[in-house]
């Protein structure tokens, strides 16, 4: 019996001990796979590092010049070329079907001419306005959309209230408000600021005199004269400037436009 079965019972139990050791390493593993599937999943966190981009902007509006603010069209020259004893007239918040015309008649009777800054919500209606203000040998000038206070913007106001008035190399901003960041978009969008050097307020109708005396009190060779054309009753500016143009003339002043 011995010799006879002592192989194969020998095998038998070599086999044995191999299954036994295949199966306690297959618990091992099954047990760490279980305990493995069992383990708590981390949680994504909602105070990751990783920036999530918002859905809409978030960011204050800058004062001061960014690089989105670079010009995309350099202006050209300075506004002011007239030599001489000049003053520049200088006519805000038209077109006015009619006062307008009103005032390019004094211009005319005295041989002057001047510059008119329009808002664009009133050139667009009257195309036949603008036309007969470049026709008569005066220049045209940007005042804005809707004369709004430009700092008070958003980006994309302030943008769309320059970029889209009419076409013109000079910005006049409304009210004379403005900072860093009106002057970048001006830039940015080819033109130059213009502002005044006299104010005489006749949007405020003070009387016909008092503009006169204003303008004349501050009226020197070069000087930009703040007037008005829309906005109102000009019935005291158009009178004004009639008296204006014939005490200036007398000085031996000429009137030129702006290089717009």
């Amino acid at each position: 019996m011995r010799h006879r079965f002592g192989l194969p019972i020998g095998l038998a139990l070599g086999a044995a001990v191999a299954i036994g050791c295949l199966h306690a390493a297959s618990s091992v593993e099954a047990g760490t796979a279980n305990a493995a599937e069992s383990a708590p999943r981390a949680v994504a966190s909602t105070t990751s590092t990783t920036p999530v981009k918002p859905t809409t902007p978030t960011r204050t509006p800058s004062t001061t010049p960014t690089p989105s603010s670079t010009q995309t069209t350099e202006p050209s020259g300075p506004v002011k070329q007239a030599q001489g004893k000049v003053v520049y007239l200088t006519f805000d918040d038209g077109p006015d079907p009619h006062w307008t015309p009103e005032v390019l008649a004094v211009l005319a009777k005295h041989n002057a001419h001047g510059t008119f800054f329009m808002l664009a919500q009133n050139a667009d209606p009257h195309p036949e306005l603008v036309g007969q203000v470049r026709a008569a040998g005066n220049s045209v000038g940007n005042h804005s959309v809707s004369h709004p206070q430009l700092p008070k913007l958003s980006p994309a106001q302030l943008h769309h209230e320059v970029a889209d008035g009419v076409q013109s190399k000079c910005f006049r901003p409304p009210y004379g408000a403005t900072n860093a960041r009106v002057r970048a978009e001006i830039h940015r969008d080819g033109m130059q600021q213009v502002l005044w050097d006299v104010d005489p307020e006749d949007w405020a109708r003070p009387g016909t005199a008092t503009i006169v005396q204003r303008v004349l009190a501050g009226a020197r060779p070069g000087a930009i004269i703040l007037m008005h054309d829309g906005g109102g009753n000009r019935a005291q500016t158009v009178a004004a400037l009639d008296q204006v143009l014939t005490t200036l003339s007398a000085r031996g002043y000429t009137f030129a436009t702006l290089s717009c």
